[in-house]
């Protein structure tokens, strides 16, 4: 059963809002605090009173014992049967057999005999008299002797019991500002929280990454845990409407690149499906550049795919030894464009300049590297390859890999977009390409935490840098 009951409150408290649970939890604590605050000061009352009515026996006895210094065993002054009379006194002896003949006014304990034969300190006793509460003194009188002084406390119990309700009130009142308090500062704390969950379902709901949670203006002091959520929230709606509207250029673009060649591979081939109005050497044109078209295509589809994933697939990451791969990539490219001349500077492929990478995706990189260097470099031009070691050896330090033309160069306006998806500069848009070759290059550099630049060479060209940092 209690298992269970533990389970619908935790049950109940998950179906309840954050607000509702915080004001709970706000109010819980403040009447906690109000409680132990009145019970204290419930207590700290209730002790005064008595003290006070305690040092007013004490008294009392000390002025009884003055006005009667030998007195013998019997009651002394008995008028506390009322409430302002003075306190009532009588003598114990340590013997009962010294008692007198008259019964004593106030209760005599074993207790008091001790106090007499002084075996026992004084002490205080809450008793009853004449049908009222009262408290009796019991001390020690000399001689084999106990004085017992009495004092009604209705005084006491009747400040006691109206310091009670008063505490009670407080604690009630308390209790409801509590919750009021509570109340209040879970609309006030959640606010951002509020605005912030109202954004997200109407970005739900819409679609639309273009709203953002109001912020408190910076600067005044207001920086608080939430208002910080809502500003990583904004942020975090600024990367995804720019991720969006990527998302959207890139098959804008993609559609406008793939018109051209799927209308050419579309006339090719309804120009071969007339084949028997063609000629031999007609259909044998036809037929190539339909093979150009498809292999075009088929490139550019594929390069859409790896930009379109915006990351590097996790394959096996292994130590490259890097001059060799570059004079791997140097030798495929003169293979491809054999009017171009390639020059490679630095290192021999028997030195250990290692880097931690996939060996295929760097061949790609430094292909488009090469690709694009061969495409702007003039007749007679050289492409110039250069690897520079930093640091040590082994695979302890950087490395930097340059490729150099000596074409029309990049223009300064067009430096920060060369990188871009489809770009493609004013020089370049009467040459082959989709403009996807250095996009993809730098997507291949920052899997590899590699960092790839591009600037203007001094002496004309383009210089593209490719550096890859120092590894513990």
């Amino acid at each position: 059963m209690s298992g269970r009951g533990r389970g619908d409150g935790a049950r109940w408290r998950r179906r309840r809002p954050l607000r509702t649970r915080l004001a709970l939890a706000a109010t819980a604590a403040v009447a906690c605090v109000a409680l132990g605050v009145c019970a204290a000061a419930f207590l700290v009352v209730r002790g005064a009173l008595y003290r006070q009515l305690d040092l007013s026996l004490t008294q009392s006895a000390r002025l009884a014992a003055q006005r009667n210094p030998d007195s013998g065993p019997g009651t002394l002054s008995g008028e506390c049967r009322f409430r302002a009379a003075p306190a009532c006194a009588e003598v114990v002896p340590a013997d009962p057999g010294r008692d007198p003949g008259t019964p004593y006014l106030l209760p005599v304990a074993p207790a008091a005999r001790d106090v007499a034969a002084g075996t026992r300190a004084p002490y205080y006793t809450a008793i009853v008299h004449a049908g009222h509460p009262a408290r009796m003194l019991t001390t020690d009188y000399g001689k084999g002797r106990a004085l017992q002084v009495a004092l009604r406390a209705d005084t006491v119990e009747d400040g006691i019991e109206q310091a009670a309700w008063w505490l009670a009130l407080t604690a009630a009142a308390g209790m409801l500002l509590a919750a009021l308090l509570g109340y209040w500062v879970s609309r006030t704390g959640l606010a951002p929280v509020t605005r912030l969950t109202a954004t997200a379902e109407r970005i739900a709901a819409t679609r639309d990454p273009r709203h953002r949670i109001e912020l408190p203006p910076p600067g005044r002091g207001r920086e608080d845990e939430v208002t910080r959520l809502a500003g990583s929230f904004n942020t975090m709606l600024g990367e995804l409407e720019q991720s969006l509207t990527a998302q959207r250029r890139l098959v804008a673009d993609a559609s406008h690149e793939l018109r051209t060649p799927l209308t050419a591979l579309r006339t090719n081939a309804e120009l071969l499906a007339r084949g028997d109005r063609l000629t031999a050497e007609q259909r044998e044109r036809a037929s190539l550049a339909l093979g150009r078209q498809l292999r075009e295509v088929t490139g550019l589809v594929n390069d859409l795919i790896e930009l379109a994933r915006d990351e590097e697939p996790q394959l096996l990451v292994e130590q490259v030894r890097l001059a060799p791969l570059v004079e791997y990539c140097v030798g495929a490219a003169r293979a491809h464009w054999p009017g171009v001349a390639f020059r490679v500077r630095g290192p021999s492929p028997e030195e250990a300049v290692v880097v931690a990478g996939v060996p295929a995706r760097l061949s790609r990189l430094l292909g488009n590297l090469l690709d694009n260097a061969a495409k702007f470099s003039p007749p007679g031009a050289e492409v110039e390859v250069g690897l520079v070691v930093r640091g040590e050896g082994g695979g302890g330090g950087g490395a930097e890999v340059t490729v150099r033309d000596h074409g029309p160069g990049i223009a300064e306006g067009d430096l920060p977009y060369v990188f871009d998806r489809f770009y493609r500069a004013g020089a370049a848009r009467a040459l082959p390409g989709s403009g996807l070759g250095l996009a993809m290059a730098r997507q291949i550099a920052r899997a590899h935490e590699a960092e790839l630049t591009a600037e203007a060479a001094v002496g004309g060209g383009a210089l593209f840098r490719l550096t890859f940092a120092a590894r513990g």
